[in-house]
């Protein structure tokens, strides 16, 4: 079942730009495709003192593997903070 992933991201480092220099390292332009084709839908906008991220992806387990592998190693690198709060939600259909 597909599964929506929202992050919220506040406080130092925490800032499009670092958002918008990992999804570089990541190899992912705006407005481009995603990386892996398991996130079927990805947004980010601007949230209080920092950012928040939605996603879709095809399963959850399919979001944990690239979190683990590839969002965490490189938003540490650019000094974006652990979330802030992760939300899960079933997704009962999506269009595209």
């Amino acid at each position: 079942m597909a599964v929506a992933v929202e992050m919220s991201f506040e406080g130092p480092g925490a800032t499009l730009q670092n958002y918008f220099e990992a999804i570089q390292k990541m190899g992912e332009a705006p407005e481009g495709p995603h990386p892996d084709p398991a996130c079927l839908f990805h947004w980010v906008t601007e949230h209080g003192n920092g950012f928040r991220v939605t996603d879709v992806w095809q399963t959850r387990d399919d979001f944990e593997r690239f979190a683990q592998n590839t969002i965490g190693p490189i938003s540490a690198e650019v000094g974006i903070p652990q979330p802030h709060q992760q939300n899960f939600i079933d997704v009962a259909n999506f269009l595209t």
